[in-house]
């Protein structure tokens, strides 16, 4: 007897491993920066610190991004920071691999040892989040044209209640709203849902374009697709978006993608 429940136990235990390891974590840090002298600053940071050392650590694919149409003297600055992991315990020990390696400490000490009246942000955001199960690791966008041109659109939706929520994440897996993107090409970076964050619950994904013009015809693809009309119109899943946000990015010229 004791030996069955050995053997359910470490099968359980593998089936969490194996569970842990096919969905990838992601961080989203944001930045937020009051003037051009911080974003100079943080894009050297990004750039010649940052970036390198977790290429050294193994973790690969770090998309840098900043709002499209944010010349209004008024407009808060924002640098997004998107980290992919493949395993919990590297997001948990990145710190401590980054604390280890001397060579990030030199690139990085303007903005390291900033002092405290002259610091590099405002302030720091961090969302993390889970991939779907049908869309389990980050994809690397196909695009051919101009860095400068191109549109990432980062989709947030909020749902009402948890239930709701969920119904909206089983919407994208076993609706297939996953599969349509994929159909009509819309060269999704990820698909995930919102482990931690300040707008909860909630899922984010991200879409990329080459240019606003793509962004718009691969949009009225979508809303006059026959598969998203009968989807959108099932009963079952009405009322699961209490609230939505779209943002529109470009890759800096030092992103990965």
């Amino acid at each position: 007897m004791k030996t069955i429940k050995l053997i359910l136990l470490f099968t359980v235990i593998n089936s969490a491993i194996s569970l842990a390891v096919t969905r990838d974590l992601y961080q989203l840090k944001i930045y937020h920066l009051k003037n051009q002298e911080q974003e100079t600053q943080l894009d050297d940071y990004l750039k010649n610190a940052f970036i390198p050392a977790l290429h050294k650590a193994k973790i690969q694919s770090i998309g840098v991004f900043k709002p499209i149409n944010t010349d209004k003297p008024t407009a808060e600055r924002l640098i997004y920071v998107f980290i992919p992991f493949h395993s919990f315990d590297t997001y948990i020990q990145l710190d401590k691999t980054l604390a280890k390696d001397e060579i990030y400490q030199q690139a990085g000490a303007s903005y390291l040892n900033a002092p405290h009246n002259n610091p590099p942000y405002i302030r720091i955001e961090t969302i993390l989040l889970r991939a779907f199960e049908k869309s389990p690791s980050m994809n690397i966008p196909r695009l051919n044209g101009n860095r400068k041109d191109r549109v990432y659109e980062l989709r947030s939706y909020e749902g009402p209640t948890e239930k709701l929520y969920k119904n909206k994440v089983e919407m994208f897996n076993k609706g297939d709203e996953i599969g349509l993107f994929k159909r009509l090409d819309f060269n999704a970076v990820f698909y995930a849902e919102v482990l931690a964050g300040g707008k909860m619950p909630n899922l984010m994904y991200l879409t990329t374009f080459e240019n606003k013009q793509s962004r718009e015809d691969h949009w009225n693809a979508f809303n006059n697709d026959s598969y998203w009309k009968e989807l959108s119109a099932n009963p079952y899943y009405q009322h699961n978006v209490s609230h939505s946000d779209i943002l529109f990015l470009y890759p800096t010229a030092y992103s990965d993608f």
